[in-house]
């Protein structure tokens, strides 16, 4: 090639070729650093995983239930840890808006945690649906107090009381026969069907909010068993690092989450739900959340009836003391004794502040439910724009 070529350029042929050396150099540092960099936020999201769920399971029996696994403020503090670890773990995942999601092996893996997404979302409105049923049950224990208040306390009175007892007791009852009923196999979604695969949907914003029906073919029990039933730990190769990892994490996560609120929340056709989920003991963060498993299940093996309504420590005690107040107002005479008021009195104490922790704690956690309903809608929806992206073709550098 001519020399003549070369002359509009000032600088040498050796500086050029130093150079592209150097800037490839560079480069490789540079990828090493970020590779390094990744896999410290993975291991540090792994890390806390499992510090969050070694303090829930460290939560222990208390004598008013303020901190029992199941109670009010316990699921409060469940679902602050999932928002927690939903949030470090979007970071992980679509930082620099990783391309990375798209390519298979882990595309796949994606698709599937976005399929679980849409299905979580349906629990969420079930959940809603249980904060209702026990806003409805409190109300009915709040007329009893009310009536058993009055001073003096005549039949009328207690007559009142006891009317609204037994509708507290036998609400309870119906929701528990419900939640064991048949159902349909058939698949239902809360928000409507769609066409094609759910994980191309498309919306702007939301899904759909929040609401407040479930289809009576839903099942509970068998959402959450459809969202566990293909999730598995990430195998040799390409799966076993990288995104993979932290993808498997968080889908446990979630899916650990909905399960306990299934098993403490009246829902839908629970009766069937599993009292274990497919968790290997030797991942770091498996221990604390196994642990938990192993509580919830005890919990629910101690109930004389399995798919009861829901094994919230404050429905467990609504009911409790719903009977007792029952059995105590049969035994009414006027003018009663005094030995009979007293004891009346120490029980509608006790319904009295389990409906204060409910009226306290509801509201609270009916936001934080929604908060996570919209929070995995917006994710989600952030992770379909990324695969949008990724999907179209790059416009050549000129």
């Amino acid at each position: 090639m001519p020399t003549s070529e070369y002359q509009g350029s000032s600088v040498p042929l050796s500086f050029l070729g130093r150079s592209i050396l150097s800037f490839r150099r560079n480069q490789i540092i540079s990828m090493e650093g970020t590779q390094e960099q990744e896999l410290e936020e993975l291991e540090l999201f792994q890390k806390h995983v499992a510090d969050r769920f070694t303090g829930l399971l460290s939560s222990r029996p208390s004598s008013d239930g303020i901190d029992n696994i199941l109670s009010i403020a316990w699921l409060r503090k469940l679902l602050d840890t999932f928002l927690c670890c939903e949030a470090e773990f979007k970071a992980v995942l679509i930082h620099g808006h990783n391309p990375q999601i798209a390519k298979p092996p882990l595309n796949r893996l994606i698709s599937e945690f976005l399929d679980r997404d849409v299905k979580a979302l349906d629990i969420c409105n079930a959940i809603s649906n249980g904060v209702e049923s026990i806003r409805q049950w409190q109300k009915s224990a709040e007329i009893a107090i009310f009536a058993l208040g009055q001073k003096p306390l005549g039949e009328g009175q207690v007559r009142r009381a006891k009317k609204a007892l037994n509708s507290l007791v036998a609400s309870i009852t119906s929701e528990d026969k419900e939640s064991n009923g048949n159902t349909s196999t058939e698949r239902a979604w809360s928000f409507g069907r769609r066409s094609g695969a759910l994980i191309k949907e498309r919306s702007s914003g939301h899904l759909r909010s929040l609401s407040p029906s479930v289809s009576r073919n839903w099942s509970a029990s068998k959402q959450i068993q459809a969202m566990s039933g293909n999730l598995v730990a990430p195998r040799g190769g390409g799966e076993s690092s990288g995104l993979a990892s932290p993808v498997y994490v968080m889908s446990n996560v979630l899916v650990f989450v909905l399960w306990a609120l299934v098993a403490a929340i009246p829902c839908q056709e629970r009766g069937s739900l599993a009292t274990h989920l497919p968790v290997p003991r030797q991942l770091a963060w498996a221990g604390p959340v196994i642990g938990l498993q192993e509580r919830i299940a005890e919990e629910w093996k101690k109930k004389e009836k399995k798919g009861s309504a829901g094994l919230l420590e404050e429905i467990q005690r609504l009911e409790r003391c719903g009977q007792s107040l029952i059995e105590l107002a049969d035994s009414f005479q006027f003018p009663p004794e005094a030995k009979w008021v007293a004891e009346m009195e120490v029980q509608v104490a006790e319904l009295s502040e389990n409906c204060r922790k409910i009226e306290e704690g509801l509201v609270p956690l009916q936001r934080q439910v929604r908060e996570v309903f919209h929070r995995i809608t917006k994710s989600r929806t952030e992770v379909l724009d990324i695969l949008d992206q990724a999907g179209k073709p790059s416009t050549p550098v000129l």
